[in-house]
């Protein structure tokens, strides 16, 4: 199945155009001085030159905000106190430019999603519509650091192909039958010259050459998580946090949400939102009872949970793909690397604890 093709840029627009016959499509746009990453309009295409968008392409997948039911209050209207399920887009959906790190992080995310136990049914729709195409970073930014994490510029895992960008054409390579659907859809057939994979190669580990910035989490995999947890360095790595939760929404692979019930006279809505660990609310019982009432407690929870807690539970790496969102976007310089280097080189037992 995997071959790669060749698409001059002349002919791009041209064959994404085409391919709305048969998909729906999602991809990134400018939108003042950042790129967003959304469903696209019938006159949008998505920019294939852009660097990253300020919010990952979760959002596709695992909405803001959805509405899963509605429902009636009027005893005389149809089936009042009844909810009415709210019936998903299952039309086929062509998610195009996501980077190879983001769809990383929605092999993360199934992780949660697709569990044996209680698997989320409008996440699956979502995804078994998608066909992920994906963009390769040739210039990866300073605050990249994906191949510590498990992914890369040209990773290929979780895409159904990977666009190139080789100047005056793309070399894509066709990983799935999805994929192949996709570019025949919009009339991409020419194949590529015999030495393209070689080109490809060659890209790739130029690509990877650039980023400077590396973690690493192999004495954390050692460690406890009480003595983790009690180490003496949380309350300097919470101090400056002012808790605005920036870096849980920019996150690609934070999953945390709330469901509530918004009432409008006698009709309403059942829905589901994005929540995060950084709110003092998040964690408040209906008794007043808060287990995380504390700046540094949340603070500590979100770098556990990363950097710790994911990785014993499910033994694939951390819940990072070193996408460097969180660290352009934190208002006060922290800086997940520099949290993961401390908690690594970290020994219990060498210093007082001072956290409460």
């Amino acid at each position: 199945m995997i071959h790669i093709i060749h698409i001059d840029k002349k002919d791009w627009d041209p064959g994404v155009e085409a391919s709305k016959r048969n998909y729906q499509l999602a991809g990134p746009v400018k939108d003042k001085q950042f790129h967003v990453f959304r469903m696209l309009t019938d006159a949008e295409l998505p920019d294939m030159a852009y660097k990253t968008s300020r919010l990952s392409p979760k959002s596709l997948l695992f909405p803001q905000s959805e509405i899963m039911f509605t429902y009636r209050l009027d005893p005389k209207a149809d089936s009042p106190h009844i909810l009415q399920e709210v019936k998903a887009d299952s039309s086929p959906c062509a998610v195009i430019g996501i980077r190879p790190c983001d769809a990383r992080a929605i092999r993360i995310l199934k992780l949660n999603f697709e569990g044996p136990e209680y698997p989320d049914p409008y996440w699956l729709n979502a995804i078994e519509r998608c066909t992920f195409i994906g963009l390769a970073d040739n210039a990866p930014e300073s605050t990249d650091f994906s191949t510590s994490c498990g992914t890369g510029p040209f990773d290929e895992a979780g895409l159904d192909a990977l666009v190139v960008d080789c100047q005056d054409h793309y070399l894509v390579k066709v990983l799935t039958e999805k994929g192949g659907a996709w570019m025949k859809a919009a009339g991409f057939t020419s194949v590529a010259s015999n030495n393209a994979p070689e080109v490809l190669e060659r890209m790739k580990a130029a690509a990877e050459s650039k980023i400077a910035s590396k973690i690493s989490f192999d004495n954390i995999r050692k460690m406890s998580i009480l003595d983790l947890y009690q180490a003496p360095f949380w309350e300097d790595a919470a101090f400056g946090c002012i808790q605005c939760g920036a870096c849980t929404y920019a996150c690609p692979t934070c999953w945390c949400f709330d469901i509530q019930d918004e009432t409008y006279g006698a009709k309403g809505v059942r829905m589901k939102n994005w929540d995060s660990c950084m709110a003092p609310l998040f964690t408040l019982h209906a008794s007043g009872h808060n287990p995380r009432s504390t700046a540094l407690g949340r603070t500590r929870q979100r770098f556990m949970h990363k950097l710790k807690y994911f990785l014993d539970k499910y033994d694939q790496g951390i819940m990072c793909v070193g996408c460097g969102r969180c660290i352009v976007q934190c208002p006060a310089n922290i800086d997940i690397r520099k949290i993961c280097d401390r908690m690594n080189q970290y020994e219990a037992g060498k210093g007082e604890c001072r956290c409460q």
